[in-house]
C-alpha cells in the first residue's frame, strides 16, 4: 500500500453535476436555496471524514455552454454566494474543510481577501479559496466597468485555445491571489495585545501596509482582518491547459487537474512540475497538492449507474459530457480506479456527484469504508487546521521580523 494519505474532496454544485439531477427521485429541487439543504450535504460529506467540499460560484446564470448564456428553463439556474454559504456551514461542521469559488475578474481583492480571512477565522482554520476568472464575456455586463474576450466555440473546443485567449485574466488573477495573501500577513500574529489594564489592544507596529502595485490594481492595506488562524488559508485552482498550469504553479496550494485516464494524469502532472520549474517554484519548499477531478455516478449494482445517468440524459435529451471523467459504476470499481491512478503521483480526488443526495451518500458510505478496508484512507479526522491534514507547512509571515 501507498503510505502517503490519500485525500478526498467533493464538489457540490446545486442537485448535482449532471444539468438533470434536480429531477431525480430523491433530489430536494424546493431545498435549494435553503441553508438545510446545504447543511444536510456538507454533513454527510464531513460524516464520510472527507478533506474538504468546494462550492461551485458564478457571476451570472448557469448555462448549458460555458462562454455564452442561455434561455434553457429545464435546467437548474442561480446559486447561493459561496463564501456567504460556507461561513454559514462552518457553524454547523467541526473538521471539513470549506473551500468556496470566487470570480476575481469582477471582485476587487480586498474584499476577497477580507472575506476568505473571515472564513478562516468563522471556521477555525478550515477555510480555502478556488479563484476563477470570468470566461463569459456577458459577466461583464453587470458591472458595467470593463470588458472581457467573448469565446468561440471554436475557443471552448481546445482548452490551450481558451487558455490563449484568456492569458490576460490568468495574469490579473495571479496579482489577485498575491495581493491576498500579502494583506493575509499584514497583521503579525501577536499585532493584537487587547491588555486592558493599559488600555492598549494593538501593537501598530505589527501592522504593515502592502504597498502593492501591479498592472491592474493598487492597494496600501492593512487588512481590517488580523491574520488567518491558518496564517494563508488554503488557495485552490482548477486547470485544464499551461497558462492555468502556470497560475496553479505560482499560488495555489492545491490544482484540480482532468485527467481521463492514469496515463493522462501522469502526463497532466509532468506538465504541472514543467510550470512550477517556470516559474521558479520549489515544490519541496512549497508543496502543491494535486487532485484529479472525476464525476461520479454510483450505485452497487452492476450496471445501475450507467442506467441512471442514460435516464438523466434522456430527461436532458443529450447525453451528459464534462471537462473531467464521467464514471459509472460501483463504488468497488471506482476505488479500483482511484488508487490505480493515484500511483502516477496524485495527492488525491475532487469528487463530482452526479446527483445528490445520492452519489453523494455513496461516497460517503460506500466509497469510504470500502478505501478504508483496502487501508487507503483514515478512519477518524485528526485535529489540527485544513492546511495540516494537507501536509502543508504555515507559511511564515512575510512582514515580522524574524529571530
Amino acid at each position: 500500500m501507498n503510505d502517503r494519505p490519500l485525500h478526498l474532496a467533493v464538489a457540490l454544485d446545486g442537485a448535482g453535476w449532471h444539468p438533470a439531477a434536480w429531477r431525480s427521485p430523491d433530489a430536494r429541487p424546493g431545498a435549494l436555496f435553503t441553508p438545510g439543504y446545504w447543511a444536510d450535504l456538507v454533513a454527510e460529506a464531513e460524516r464520510g471524514l472527507l478533506d474538504l467540499v468546494t462550492f461551485e460560484d458564478a457571476l451570472g446564470p448557469q448555462s448549458a455552454a460555458p462562454h455564452r448564456p442561455d434561455d434553457r428553463t429545464d435546467q437548474v439556474r442561480g446559486s447561493l454566494d459561496a463564501v456567504l454559504l460556507a461561513s454559514h456551514l462552518a457553524l454547523l461542521t467541526t473538521h471539513i474543510g470549506l473551500v468556496p469559488t470566487v470570480n476575481v475578474t469582477h471582485t476587487e481583492p480586498f474584499h476577497v481577501a477580507v472575506g476568505i480571512a473571515t472564513l478562516d477565522h468563522v471556521s477555525e482554520g478550515r477555510a480555502g479559496w478556488r479563484p476563477q476568472i470570468a470566461s463569459r464575456a456577458a459577466d461583464a455586463a453587470h458591472f458595467g466597468r470593463r470588458t472581457t474576450p467573448q469565446l468561440t466555440d471554436d475557443d471552448v473546443r481546445d482548452p490551450e485555445r481558451i487558455a490563449a485567449r484568456l492569458r490576460p485574466l490568468f495574469a490579473e488573477a495571479t496579482d489577485v491571489v498575491e495581493v491576498a495573501r500579502r494583506l493575509w500577513d499584514s497583521w503579525e500574529d501577536d499585532a493584537e495585545i487587547r491588555d486592558t489594564a493599559t488600555g492598549r489592544f494593538l501593537d501598530r507596529d505589527k501592522l504593515h501596509h502592502i504597498d502593492f502595485e501591479g498592472a491592474y490594481f493598487s492597494v496600501k492595506g492593512p487588512s481590517i482582518t488580523p491574520r488567518p488562524p491558518q496564517g494563508q488559508p488554503v488557495v485552490a485552482s482548477l486547470a485544464h491547459a499551461s497558462t492555468p498550469y502556470e497560475f496553479a504553479a505560482r499560488g495555489s496550494d492545491i490544482v484540480f487537474v482532468t485527467p481521463f485516464d492514469r496515463a493522462g494524469a501522469k502526463a497532466i502532472l509532468a506538465q504541472v512540475d514543467e510550470a512550477a520549474d517556470r516559474v521558479g517554484r520549489d515544490l519541496r519548499d512549497r508543496p502543491l497538492r494535486r487532485f484529479a477531478d472525476v464525476v461520479v455516478f454510483l450505485d452497487d449494482a452492476s450496471g445501475a449507474a450507467a442506467r441512471r445517468k442514460e435516464h438523466l440524459d434522456a430527461l436532458d435529451g443529450a447525453e451528459y459530457t464534462s471537462d473531467a471523467l464521467v464514471f459509472t459504476g460501483t463504488p468497488g470499481e471506482l476505488a479500483d480506479l482511484l488508487l490505480d491512478w493515484r500511483a502516477a503521483g496524485l495527492d488525491g480526488f475532487r469528487l463530482r456527484p452526479g446527483a445528490v443526495p445520492h452519489d453523494l451518500s455513496a461516497i460517503t458510505r460506500r466509497l469510504v469504508p470500502e478505501l478504508r478496508r483496502r487501508g487507503a484512507f483514515r478512519s477518524a479526522y485528526g485535529t489540527g487546521t485544513l492546511r495540516a491534514r494537507l501536509g502543508l507547512p504555515t507559511p511564515r509571515n512575510r512582514y515580522a521580523r524574524q529571530g
